[in-house]
């Protein structure tokens, strides 16, 4: 069983270094300043949702990481910054799907593809043994900035699929990145 992890992204010349760790309550507050879901921009909302990622860890079926900023260049209070996740993986199962999304302040210094790329190698490395062959990354087709990412750390497109409202009023991309040899 996996109870903790920190993986780590090294700096740019643009961006500080980041480190990736599970959430935990004391990360309320910046939850409700940065998260872009609604039902996470109160405190009693943002604590349920850290409480479901502190299960998912526990159960070992949901790996959500609060992204931060370290060393030169980050900011002195290392609040989270983003959030990636690996989910819905489990022994013998030969996928697994990728998440995340960055605080608006962060956009455009490389969090998104520096936190996705440690935790793709960190997910392939670790659940290979019980069977994860590929990750997938979803999102909406109006949102070019995660095709971006998803091409940047060598997730392929590989189809359209038809929106599902309400949860998903929109068609999406599926793209796809396997496991090496």
């Amino acid at each position: 069983m996996i109870t903790s992890v920190t993986l780590r992204a090294t700096a740019t010349p643009t961006a500080p270094a980041l480190a990736l760790r599970p959430w935990c309550a004391d990360d309320v507050g910046a939850l409700v300043g940065a998260a872009p879901d609604p039902g996470l921009r109160s405190e009693e909302g943002a604590l349920r949702w850290v409480r479901a990622q502190e299960r998912g860890w526990a159960d070992g079926v949901r790996f959500a990481f609060a992204v931060l900023e370290t060393g030169p260049g980050a900011s002195s209070s290392a609040r989270p910054v983003g959030n990636v996740v690996l989910k819905e993986v489990a022994p013998g199962k030969a996928a697994a799907e990728v998440g995340y999304w960055t605080a608006a302040g962060a956009r455009g210094r490389g969090v998104a593809p520096r936190a996705l790329e440690a935790l793709t190698t960190w997910s392939l490395d670790v659940f290979r043994a019980d069977g994860l062959e590929r990750l997938e990354l979803l999102h909406q087709v109006d949102n070019p900035a995660s095709r971006r990412v998803a091409a940047k750390c060598g997730y392929s497109y590989d189809r359209t699929l038809a929106a599902t409202p309400p949860a998903f009023p929109l068609d999406g991309h599926l793209h796809v990145r396997r496991a090496a040899g």
